[in-house]
């Protein structure tokens, strides 16, 4: 865990909100960020992405697998991501993001299945993002916490794991693998 006072590796790009020192900086815990090219949310997501992903329990058992086709809008500084999920086994769905930076580096993003409203800020290559979801497992609707740390890698590729808990204990991690379709 981190204490304060903390100065991010990149503190001369952003300032740090009250907002990030109470959502985030409990999740960072990587170096990683000062590796790579700096990651631009807006401009990375603008156009057409498609990824690739999974979900494995605790215990390391892959429960799903599935596609997304995401196409990114920017409008009036607003960043809307229509995902498209394609399941193993036929299931589709589709869920769309209303992302709008709040500072240099934070933003904050709204969708039909989220609670209130995710909050994420950015630190070099890495964007930090937590958020609360409805999800629906075993017939029945849970409310699931998910802590996203995204990674811009070389040539346009994206990672994304996301720790899903409930109550405090681990369900699982998903994992997705973004490539840019339009680059």
């Amino acid at each position: 865990m981190i204490v304060f006072p903390y100065t991010p590796p990149h503190s001369h790009d952003c300032f740090i909100s009250d907002n990030f020192k109470r959502h985030i900086i409990p999740m960072i815990n990587s170096t990683y960020a000062n590796e790579a090219e700096e990651f631009d949310l807006f401009s990375y997501f603008q156009g057409e992405t498609r990824a690739w992903g999974l979900f494995e329990d605790r215990f390391g058992v892959v429960r799903r697998q599935f596609v997304v086709q995401i196409v990114g809008e920017i409008k009036a500084g607003e960043l809307t991501l229509t995902e498209d999920f394609a399941y193993a086994g036929g299931i589709t769905e589709q869920r769309i993001w209303r992302i709008r930076r709040t500072g240099d580096c934070d933003f904050r993003g709204l969708s039909e299945d989220i609670f209130d409203q995710a909050v994420g800020h950015r630190d070099g290559n890495t964007l930090y993002w937590r958020y609360t979801m409805k999800i629906h497992i075993g017939g029945q609707w849970w409310r699931v916490k998910f802590d996203d740390r995204m990674y811009m890698l070389p040539e346009q590729t994206l990672v994304n794991r996301a720790r899903v808990s409930k109550l405090g204990i681990t369900l699982g991690t998903v994992s997705l693998f973004f490539k840019k379709t339009n680059s």
